[in-house]
């Protein structure tokens, strides 16, 4: 589930995307405010338009990827409800660009040049992510968009496979995290191994 709202770009419009349409056919559905983004063969929802944002959620901000609060939450469902809709939106609040530390690296299969990673991401929580950077190497502490994670360039982070492996993610690189003075050389971000895995990673905030 990934949340964005951009007033100045998009207008006041808070955008949902619920789940990758992998370019399949889509149809929309308006009541009131609240648009819901279907795939036309099953019916699945794979997003919601929620305009006039403001006015339902007066304290909404934001330049991207958000996270509501539960009231604000709340208050969402309470319209979807309202307008008709039986489904309900969920999010378990926790980020999705974070710390993570490299507990694994093995050459991939298929790849001359791409690894595969077991990444550990919070509270024991490991995910398989195929990495292309030449510096990625066991040990590592580095910065991960997990799935739901939309990257400061509006690239969404969906599970995925590179060459038949499964990738649940993506290892980041300080220009793709849009870092301060981020140099131009390719490869990873390298964390200090003092910063602890889990925790959210504020691209503004940190320091080369």
């Amino acid at each position: 589930m990934i949340f964005s709202y951009n007033k100045k770009a998009v207008g006041d419009t808070l955008l949902v995307t619920v789940a990758n349409a992998n370019g399949q056919a889509v149809e929309m559905e308006r009541r009131g405010t609240i648009t819901r983004v279907f795939l036309k063969d099953s019916n699945e929802t794979v997003a919601w338009n929620i305009f006039d944002a403001s006015i339902l959620l007066p304290d909404i901000t934001g330049n991207g990827q958000i996270f509501l609060t539960s009231q604000q939450l709340a208050s969402l469902n309470d319209e979807l409800t309202t307008q008709g809709f039986t489904e309900a939106i969920t999010d378990d609040g926790r980020p999705k660009i974070v710390v993570g530390f490299v507990k694994e690296c093995v050459p991939h299969p298929d790849s001359d040049h791409l690894s595969v990673t077991q990444t550990e991401v919070d509270n024991g929580e490991v995910l398989q992510i195929v990495c292309g950077a030449s510096n990625i190497r066991e040990g590592l502490k580095v910065v991960v968009a997990k799935p739901g994670a939309m990257m400061p360039d509006g690239l969404m982070i969906w599970p995925g496979a590179l060459r038949g492996v499964e990738s649940l993610g993506m290892i980041c690189s300080a220009s793709e995290l849009a870092v301060p003075n981020a140099p131009k050389a390719k490869g990873i971000l390298e964390l200090p191994e003092s910063i602890t895995v889990g925790t959210a990673f504020i691209a503004k905030d940190y320091i080369l």
